[in-house]
C-alpha cells in the first residue's frame, strides 16, 4: 500500500476528478474530495456545528467547518489524494498545519479550452446519461441515444455560469497554486491532452515521488 500523501490542483473542467479516481484505485490510496468528506461527516460536530446544518439550508459550509472535516479524512486515511482542497489561500494555511504533503501536480488546461468542456456537456432529461457535443456527441442531434429523450444543457453548464465559475477559480483558488509552486515536489501537467496521457504523466511523477510505490 502507498502512503503518500498527494494534492491534486486545476481549474474546473480540468479532469481533476477523473484523475484522482484512477490515482486511488492504481496507487491504493484514499481519493478525498470536500464534498464526499462533508457528506460522510455531516452530523460531526465542530466547534461551528454540523455540516447538515449548512447543507440542508443552502448555505456554504464555512472553512472552519470544512477543514475539520477534511483533517478527519485526512487522519482517517494512511495515504490519500486530495481533490477540491484547498480552496483559498486560508485553507491552504491550514492543510499545510496539519499534514506534510509529497507532491502537489497542478493541471494547466486554457480557459478556451475548459470553455469548450464544461459548455458542452448535455444531459438526458429522461435517463440522465451524459454526453459531448464535441467529445461523446448523440447520434442524433440533441436525442439520447439509450432512450430517445431529449438532451439538454443544465443551468450549472451555461456559458455565464461557467465564465463565472472560471472566474473565482483564479480569484481565489489560482493563488494557492502559486502558494505551493516552490514546494519541494511541485509539477504542472498539461492538461490538455486525452485522459489517458494525463494519467500516464501522472504516473510517471508518483512513482517517483511516493514512498511504497
Amino acid at each position: 500500500m502507498t502512503t503518500g500523501h498527494v494534492l491534486l490542483l486545476g481549474p474546473p473542467g480540468a479532469g481533476k476528478g477523473t484523475q484522482s479516481a484512477r490515482v486511488a484505485d492504481s496507487f491504493d490510496i484514499v481519493h478525498i474530495t470536500t464534498g464526499d468528506a462533508l457528506r460522510a461527516r455531516k452530523d460531526m460536530e465542530t466547534e461551528f456545528g454540523t455540516p447538515r446544518e449548512y447543507m440542508e439550508t443552502g448555505e456554504l459550509v464555512p472553512d472552519p467547518v470544512v477543514n475539520e472535516i477534511v483533517k478527519a479524512a485526512i487522519d482517517a486515511a494512511d495515504g490519500f489524494i486530495l481533490d477540491g482542497y484547498p480552496r483559498n489561500r486560508e485553507q491552504a494555511a491550514y492543510l499545510d498545519e496539519i499534514t506534510e504533503l509529497d507532491v502537489v501536480i497542478s493541471l494547466e488546461v486554457s480557459r478556451e479550452e475548459l470553455l469548450l468542456r464544461l459548455t458542452g456537456r448535455r444531459i438526458c432529461e429522461d435517463c440522465g446519461t451524459n454526453f459531448h457535443v464535441e467529445f461523446t456527441p448523440p447520434e442524433t442531434e440533441d436525442t439520447c441515444d439509450d432512450c430517445g429523450g431529449g438532451l439538454v444543457q443544465r443551468e450549472d453548464d451555461s456559458k455565464e455560469t461557467v465564465e463565472e465559475r472560471l472566474n473565482v477559480f483564479e480569484e481565489t483558488t489560482r493563488p494557492v497554486i502559486e502558494h505551493y509552486r516552490s514546494h519541494k515536489s511541485f509539477h504542472e501537467i498539461d492538461g490538455e491532452r486525452s485522459p489517458a496521457e494525463v494519467f500516464e504523466s501522472i504516473t510517471t511523477v508518483l512513482e517517483s515521488a511516493l514512498p511504497g510505490s
